[in-house]
């Protein structure tokens, strides 16, 4: 195993466009990092220079201590699992899964425990003599991952695994890779454009947006601390809801509510007419369902409800309502670049199932705004964001918002 140290890591194509850009990243050794943002963000890209399938344009790549900027991926002793499962076809597993022994010329005795060890983690024992055409998109995966683990190697590198397989195996496969990872100990590079897949999977996880990267936290810091608007909108699903919010006399006017603001609220926002401000769906309530002592501490507001969604175990209602123009384009522009979505122009409340709000109707809803983020709208900042704690790595403390305070 081995740490992967990158240091002002650029990749530049020959028409001078960033596909990564300025990027520094620390990997532990035996961490799990996520790399995750939508399309083009320079994700994969940057995993590829880390195996050397890719030049560094400028910057160091250092793995294990040593620079590895001009070796061959051959030399790295990196193992690395395709979206595409890269099989041979014509070899049965047990062949596919020896086939890096076999290019090092190893014993058979050693190659047949490694496979046999590897294929019982990975419960293909009965399936060893099988071919790739005959197996099922997860156990083609496991085969893949099976080739990367008996290489012994210093770290495993994921683009994007489980992107050619249906939803339910996808989450069976993102738990075998956990416990897999978990139980090898490997320093793990993972990339995906699936919000979830990092928020389960990562020790840390590591946001991208076009070539930059923008931050670098746990999954409970990230989707509790976003850095700003664009890492906000991206982590969470449903959405975060990004509401207009006009600062006047020492509050904050919303679409459906007014609340005050406390005077270290009020030095945040010192300077500013017109925020962002961003609700998780899930910090609206049902104020029926919301006994009195819990209900004194947030706001209650009445909203008219336009479409219900009932999923069983819950329920979203959309609150429609109109954003000024500078803040309907700026959303507009995030829900393109997220593919998300609609973030502008609605609320989308999480509720209880036992709730029975209705299509049409008016209903009396409650939030607590100290749950509530204020992001600057020319700089997309959060200005609510706590400062980050002194710990980084695996296991980093996470950090509370800011309160807002009681609002009325």
């Amino acid at each position: 195993m081995a740490a992967i140290t990158m240091k002002n890591i650029v990749k530049q194509y020959g028409d001078g466009f960033p596909a990564v850009n300025d990027i520094s990243l620390d990997v532990a050794d035996g961490e799990f990092m996520i790399l995750v943002g939508p399309s083009g963000c320079g994700k994969s890209t940057l995993l590829r220079m880390i195996v050397g399938l890719e030049d560094i344009t400028s910057g160091d790549m250092i793995i294990g201590e040593e620079r590895v900027n001009e070796k061959a991926p051959r030399d790295r002793n990196l193992a690395m699992v395709f979206q595409n499962y890269a099989l041979y076809p014509h070899l049965s597993v047990y062949e596919n899964i020896a086939f890096p022994l076999r290019l090092k010329g190893a014993k058979d005795d050693e190659v047949k425990k490694r496979v046999e060890d590897a294929a019982e983690l990975l419960e293909l024992g009965e399936h060893l003599q099988r071919k790739p055409a005959n197996l099922s998109g997860g156990q083609r995966q496991r085969v893949a991952m099976g080739r990367a683990i008996v290489r012994k190697a210093d770290a495993f590198l994921f683009d994007e695994p489980l992107s050619n397989l249906d939803a339910k195996l996808r989450g069976q496969m993102r738990t075998e890779i956990a416990r897999m990872q978990r139980r090898l100990g490997t320093t793990t590079v993972y990339v995906t454009h699936d919000q979830t897949e990092a928020m389960t999977l990562g020790d840390r996880v590591a946001v991208l947006r076009k070539g930059l990267l923008q931050q670098v936290a746990s999954p409970r810091e990230l989707y509790e601390q976003p850095v700003n608007l664009f890492v906000a909108g991206f982590i969470g699903s449903p959405p975060m809801n990004f509401l207009p919010a006009k600062v006047a006399d020492g509050r904050l006017e919303l679409p459906m509510a007014t609340v005050d603001l406390p005077p270290e609220m009020r030095q945040v926002v010192t300077g500013h007419d017109l925020l962002i401000a961003g609700i998780r769906p899930e910090r609206f309530e049902d104020a029926s369902l919301v006994d009195e002592d819990k209900r004194a501490a947030g706001v209650v507001f009445q909203a008219h409800v336009d479409v219900i969604e009932w999923l069983g175990n819950e329920q979203y209602a959309y609150i429609p309502y109109e954003a000024p123009p500078e803040i309907h384009r700026q959303l507009s522009e995030l829900e393109r670049e997220l593919d998300s979505e609609q973030m502008r122009d609605q609320i989308i409340v999480s509720i209880d199932a036992a709730s029975r709000l209705n299509e049409g109707e008016n209903a009396q809803l409650w939030f607590d705004p100290r749950r509530m983020h204020l992001f600057d709208p020319s700089t997309g900042d959060n200005l609510t964001r706590a400062k980050p704690s002194a710990a980084v790595g695996p296991g980093a403390a996470g950090t509370r918002p800011v309160d807002i305070g009681q609002g009325e």
